[in-house]
């Protein structure tokens, strides 16, 4: 008999769910777009009733679209946006405030403040993380502080906090599980990583009270059943991972140097380093990429805040597109060789400049310039911001042979092979690019017994298209070092 899973992909600016066969084949896909808030400069929040609602909505969606019950699922896989940060009423399961998303930046003089008083070297030490807005230790302490009585509430239990995966859980649960993973508590900058366990040095540094974290679980685990009015009958909740680890997961990255980078709302590389905390000397993250059977598996990271954000920017904030399919054809006309260069700062520049104050720009504008140049250079910035990563990476000792990418993005045959050309890679595009629910789903089916171990799910991934760059080098670095000049342009306007 078949055993089918579901997977709960929580994004940033859409919820998903696929039904997955065991063999990785979608049955079924389901998608629901939802609001963003731009309250202020450099803040992004989320409605977190919009967040439940929709992931539930796309569940019952998926179910129907692939024609099974609930009662046949094997288990259920949550994968999730990292960091976007939570506070609810552990009574009424009521939400303090707006989900504070992980590309807002209210809290960078919080940060820059703890960084002057040379905090950062037991941050980076303890989590493998910087002091940045990004992570979600400060967000936490913000709404604790400016939401009336929130502080005094969390000091008596009253409280929960969670990552949008432990929010998930909660609703499915009907409030009985408050929980998460060992990949999403390592994103918190609370979370010692060689430990495996909540630092109370850390909590006592961002002032948050130990009583409103989740439990910390295996990525693989029995986090709960859903209730069964929910989806129609109750399911096992039986794995769990931020979505960039759920990605190196259904990608198959399970060997030491096998690296993934992921093209959705930001863009996310992410390198297994085995056993092993690989300390970066070059401002790239060091990460749990999965906990399995007690086990860590460690992973380093670069992080970049706007890939696929900046097309819908282009589409929907300057209307100079109508859809995302769009830019294939302009970056066709246009071609590599182009003057314009835009820097997509909208919140600041992530890795490895880690620079929270740094806005937006396009540069290198002229007459001739038109909506084509603009457009096909908001697909160049993706690549130039990820050979920003591997050369990072190379600086740090690690080889990059090649590299396995996913997401929404890599649909585009040209921003691929770009993306060769620039890095001087490989580049591999999987037959399945719904990378992050598959490893959602191989999680919830490693705990259910529907896969044996990672062997067998490495032996599942199959190789849709390989891009060979062809670029010229001489072009490549001349390409190259246009953009690092718009960047430092940019970086000096504030």
């Amino acid at each position: 008999m078949t055993a089918y899973l579901l997977a709960i992909d929580q994004g940033t600016t859409s919820s998903r769910a696929i039904v997955f066969q065991r063999d990785g084949v979608s049955l079924s896909i389901a998608q629901q777009e939802f609001p963003q808030y731009f309250p202020n400069d450099g803040w992004v929040e989320h409605d977190p009733e919009d967040i439940w609602q929709s992931s539930l909505a796309v569940s019952r969606q998926a179910l129907k679209g692939a024609g099974i019950d609930a009662s046949e699922l094997a288990g259920i896989g949550i994968t999730n946006q990292r960091e976007t940060t939570l506070v609810w009423d552990r009574a009424t399961g009521k939400p303090l405030y707006r989900a504070i998303v992980w590309q807002d930046r209210r809290t960078a003089s919080v940060c820059e403040q703890l960084r002057s008083q040379n905090k950062e070297a037991l941050v980076v030490e303890r989590t493998g993380l910087l002091i940045d807005p990004y992570f979600s230790a400060t967000k936490i302490s913000w709404i604790l502080d400016h939401v009336e009585g929130a502080r005094e509430r969390a000091e008596r239990g009253e409280l929960a906090f969670g990552t949008v995966d432990s929010w998930l859980l909660w609703q499915l649960t009907g409030g009985r599980a408050h929980r998460t993973d060992a990949t999403n508590a390592s994103r918190t900058a609370l979370f010692n990583i060689h430990r495996q366990e909540w630092d109370p040095d850390l909590l006592a540094l961002f002032r948050v009270p130990a009583s409103l974290l989740p439990e910390v679980m295996d990525s693989a685990a029995d986090f709960g059943t859903s209730e069964a009015p929910l989806l129609g009958a109750s399911v096992p909740i039986c794995g769990m991972a931020g979505d960039q680890q759920a990605a190196l997961i259904g990608q198959a990255c399970f060997r030491l140097g096998m690296a993934k980078s992921t093209y959705g709302t930001g863009c996310f590389l992410i390198l297994n380093t085995g056993d092993e905390v690989v300390r970066s000397e070059n401002r790239l993250l060091s990460t749990v990429g999965y906990r399995l059977a007690g086990k860590t598996t460690y992973a380093m990271e670069g992080s970049i805040f706007m890939a696929g954000a900046t097309i819908q920017w282009l589409r929907d904030g300057l209307g100079l597109i109508e859809s995302a399919g769009q830019t294939l054809d302009y970056a066709k006309a246009v071609g590599a060789v182009n003057p314009v260069y835009l820097v997509p700062a909208f919140t600041g520049l992530g890795a490895p400049y880690w620079d929270p104050h740094a806005r937006g720009a396009i540069l290198g504008l002229t007459r001739d310039s038109g909506i084509a140049e603009i457009a096909t250079a908001g697909l160049q910035s993706v690549c130039y911001q990820t050979k920003d990563l591997v050369r990072a990476i190379q600086n740090d000792g690690a080889l990059l042979g090649e590299l396995r990418v996913d997401g929404g993005m890599v649909v585009n045959d040209w921003l691929v092979q770009f993306l060769s050309d620039v890095l001087n890679v490989a580049v591999d595009r999987p037959r399945v690019t719904e990378t992050t629910a598959l490893g959602a789903a191989y999680l919830a089916g490693l705990q259910a017994g529907v896969y044996q171990g990672l062997d067998e799910i490495f032996e599942l991934w199959n190789c849709g298209q390989r891009f060979l760059p062809s670029m010229e080098p001489g072009l490549r670095e001349q390409l190259y070092a246009g953009w690092l000049d718009a960047v430092e342009r940019v970086r000096r306007t504030h």
